[in-house]
C-alpha cells in the first residue's frame, strides 16, 4: 500500500513542504531511513537527522527550524509522535485483519459471534458468550461461559478470560493474559487456611490495552475495573476489587493488592507496588520500584519507599551514597568526644 506526501497531509491535517506526490510504502526511523519510507521528527535536538535521512517523507514539528534545504518531502504537524502513532494505527489496522473460523476451532452452540469476526486454530468459546463485531479472538485463546466481548477486540493466542468478565469495545488483549482467576482470599483457621470464594468479576472498559502475561483478578464479590482508556504493560498483577481510573498506564511488573482504588491519568513506572485498601488520586506519577503502603493524594510525582516527592528522593540518594563515609567521620567525632570526657 502506498501514500502519498498529499493524502497523509490532508488526513493529519498538516502542511506539505515538498513534493506533495512522493509516495511511501514504509515507516522507518530517521537515522535508518530509506527510499520510499516515512520517518518523524519531534524533538530539535535530532535535528541533524534530517539533512541525512533516506525516508522520502518526515513528519516534523511545526515549531522546528530548519537552517538548509532537506531532501526528503516534509509534513509540518503540531506533533509528529502523536500523528505517526496515529499513521501506525491505521496501518497495523490495514494489514493486520483477519475474519473467518477455523476448522480446530470449539464454539458452543449458545455462544453468538457479530460480523466480520476471526476465531483461530484451537480456541475455545464457552457457552451464552457474546462476541461483537470485527473482534479477533486468536488461536488457543480461552473464552469463558457468559462472557461478554464489544466491538473490535484483539484477543491474542493463549489468552483466558474466566466466566461471566466483560469486555468493553477496542479492547486488546495480549498473549497469555489471565482475566478473571480468582483473587487471592482465604482465611486462616486453627486448621489452616479456607478458600474464600471468589464470587465477582472482572470489567474492562472501552479502549483498553492489556500487555502480555498480566493478570487481573476477579472480584471477591463486586467487580474489579479498569476504565475507559487504561494501558497496562506486560507481567502486571491486578488483584481481586482493584479499581483503575481512566487513561492510567502502568509499566511491566506492577502489582496492585486487593480493593485498592487508583485515580485517572496516573502514570506508574516499572515495579510499582501498592499496598490494599487504600486509594491513589488522579494524575500521580510513581517512578520506577516505588512502594506504596498508604493513600496518597492527587496531583503528585513520588518515588522510593516509603514515597516522597521525586527531587527530595534524588538529594536522600546523594546522602545514602555517602553514608559509609559519614558513618566513619561520627566514628571519628565519638572517639575525640570519649577521649575529652576521659581526659
Amino acid at each position: 500500500m502506498e501514500f502519498s506526501a498529499k493524502q497523509i497531509a490532508e488526513l493529519l491535517q498538516g502542511r506539505v513542504e515538498g513534493n506533495e506526490n512522493v509516495t511511501v510504502n514504509t515507516f522507518a526511523k530517521i537515522e535508518e531511513g530509506e527510499v520510499g519510507a516515512l520517518s518523524f521528527l519531534y524533538d530539535a535536538k535530532y535535528v541533524s537527522h534530517v539533512y541525512t535521512t533516506e525516508s522520502s517523507i518526515v513528519l516534523i514539528n511545526e515549531d522546528i527550524t530548519l537552517d538548509k534545504e532537506v531532501r526528503p518531502t516534509l509534513i509540518r504537524v503540531k506533533n509528529a509522535r502523536e500523528s505517526v502513532a496515529r499513521l501506525l494505527q491505521i496501518y497495523e489496522s490495514m494489514t493486520n485483519r483477519k475474519t473467518g473460523i477455523a476448522k480446530t476451532a470449539v464454539i458452543s452452540e449458545s455462544a453468538s459471534i457479530g460480523e466480520n469476526c476471526y476465531v483461530g486454530d484451537y480456541a475455545v468459546i464457552g457457552d451464552n458468550v457474546t462476541i461483537g463485531d470485527n473482534v479477533m479472538v486468536y488461536p488457543h485463546a480461552v473464552i469463558g461461559d457468559k462472557v461478554k466481548i464489544g466491538d473490535d477486540c484483539l484477543i491474542y493466542p493463549n489468552t483466558t478470560i474466566y466466566h461471566d468478565c466483560e469486555l468493553g469495545n477496542r479492547v486488546t488483549v495480549h498473549a497469555g493474559t489471565v482475566i478473571g482467576a480468582d483473587g487471592f482470599g482465604f482465611e486462616p483457621t486453627p486448621d489452616g487456611y479456607i478458600r474464600i470464594p471468589q464470587i465477582g468479576i472482572v470489567v474492562i472498559e472501552d479502549d483498553v490495552e492489556i500487555g502480555a502475561n498480566t493478570c487481573i483478578d476477579r472480584a471477591s464479590m463486586g467487580r474489579t475495573v479498569l476504565h475507559k482508556g487504561v494501558k497496562v504493560d506486560n507481567l502486571v498483577q491486578l488483584a481481586h476489587n482493584v479499581e483503575i481510573g481512566s487513561n492510567t498506564v502502568m509499566s511491566a511488573q506492577c502489582g496492585v493488592a486487593g480493593t485498592t482504588k487508583v485515580g485517572e491519568w496516573c502514570m506508574f513506572g516499572g515495579q510499582v507496588g501498592l499496598a490494599g485498601h487504600m486509594t491513589v488520586g488522579d494524575k500521580v506519577n510513581l517512578g520506577a520500584q516505588t512502594g506504596v503502603n498508604n493513600s496518597i493524594e492527587g496531583n503528585q510525582t513520588l518515588m522510593g519507599t516509603p514515597p516522597m516527592p521525586f527531587r527530595q528522593y534524588f538529594k536522600s540518594n546523594v546522602i545514602f551514597r555517602r553514608l559509609p563515609e559519614m558513618a566513619k567521620q561520627l566514628d571519628a567525632i565519638q572517639k575525640d568526644i570519649d577521649k575529652l570526657k576521659n581526659e
